[in-house]
């Protein structure tokens, strides 16, 4: 089962995750929100869409713009909508 650790603190965790480019896409409820906080950042990406970003806070330790999610995805990804990924800072186990 997938999780997204870091500072040994698991983010998320989840058998239920959607492998894209590489990157597991953790459903909402499996992402711990208590340390996320979302950015202003946004990317675009081509056949997913516009991505959003969290920044990751454990006990002031930030990590910018660490994780992404697609809220309002192409047809095409419709399947990650709301799903959370997270950067190679953030362990995936």
């Amino acid at each position: 089962m997938p999780k997204a650790l870091w500072k040994d603190l698991v983010l998320a965790d989840s058998e239920n995750t959607e492998r894209v480019e590489g990157n597991h896409y953790f459903p909402p409820d499996a992402v711990n929100m208590d340390y996320l906080t979302m950015t202003a950042r946004h990317t675009y990406c081509p056949w997913k869409g516009e991505a959003s970003y969290y920044s990751i806070d454990i006990a002031g330790e930030v990590l910018e713009h660490a994780a992404w999610t697609y809220l309002e995805p192409s047809e095409k990804a419709n399947n990650i909508k709301s799903y959370i990924a997270f950067d190679r800072r953030v362990t995936i186990e």
